[in-house]
């Protein structure tokens, strides 16, 4: 299949991979219609400038994926791209929209709920590390991980100073590539019940997040991201300071699930299920 068009014609004997409903690749004697990015969760026409933009750049086109049809998309978690599927992207949103207020509703409902850690659990980890002061390599890798059609992003940030100032640079970057930022929410590294910051991270609706923040603070608030909203960690990236391998851990096996970020050198991490796997600038992993 040629990722830069339409697809191409069948050929006999040949065969393609593709991508399953449940996101695992299968092999196909027809051609995918539709391409995707794995990373970033969406799929869209194979003609779709944006992607073939993307492609042309390099590093997106490890990613690319292909599927038989929308349907099989869909079921495999990945949403439609604003660019070429405008349609198909205004209904999935303003779904969204109407999943969140209903979860908005249930939690204003059930306040005493708490999904917080234990103090116990708390204390089986030890003292977490406080955040280093972020590197020009790390702001660049983590802002070359937020690829198109990302365009809106929230940015949430614990109050250490290289925390903001992690957050504030991101902003200021982000914003002069012609990014917006929806809102800038930050909290301390404890909280009653949490629900105050996640609800502000997630009320915009945003394209993604960014998270500069300690990793035990983050470790509450994720819980309670995860309880009462819609918010999802395969959308969010977080500088250095979250690839800490106790932090999902702490979160428990499938709340941080596919967070990613970038590491000081200039690399990237991820989180899955109950693993952090760091990759150097390379793309090898360690």
């Amino acid at each position: 299949m040629n990722p830069d068009g339409p697809p191409a014609p069948v050929e006999p004997g040949r065969t393609y991979t593709l991508l399953d409903r449940h996101g695992a690749p299968c092999s196909s004697t027809t051609p995918g219609t539709l391409g995707g990015h794995r990373r970033g969760r969406l799929y869209g026409r194979l003609d779709c400038p944006s992607a073939l933009r993307a492609v042309s750049r390099g590093p997106y086109a490890k990613h690319r994926v292909f599927f038989p049809d929308e349907a099989t998309a869909v079921a495999a978690g990945f949403r439609p791209c604003a660019v070429c599927l405008p349609e198909e992207y205004a209904r999935w949103r303003a779904d969204r929209e109407s999943t969140h207020h209903a979860m908005r509703n249930v939690s204003d409902r059930e306040p005493s709920r708490s999904p917080l850690i234990s103090p116990t659990d708390l204390a089986a980890y030890g003292d977490l590390p406080r955040p280093s002061p972020h590197t020009a390599a790390e702001l660049g890798a983590l802002v070359g991980l937020l690829t198109p059609p990302i365009e809106t992003v929230a940015v949430g940030h614990s109050r250490d100073a290289a925390s903001r100032a992690a957050a504030d640079a991101f902003a200021t970057t982000w914003t002069a590539r012609g990014g917006r930022v929806l809102t800038i929410v930050n909290w301390p590294e404890s909280a009653a019940s949490w629900l105050r910051p996640a609800t502000r991270l997630t009320t915009a609706l945003p394209d993604a997040w960014v998270v500069a923040a300690a990793p035990l603070g983050f470790a509450q608030l994720a819980r309670r991201l995860c309880h009462s909203t819609d918010w999802d960690p395969s959308r969010t990236y977080a500088f250095a300071s979250l690839s800490d391998s106790r932090l999902p851990a702490l979160t428990g096996p499938d709340t941080l699930h596919g967070l990613r970020g970038a590491t000081a050198d200039g690399g990237t991490w991820e989180v899955r299920r109950g693993w952090v796997t760091t990759y150097d600038t390379a793309g090898s992993a360690s």
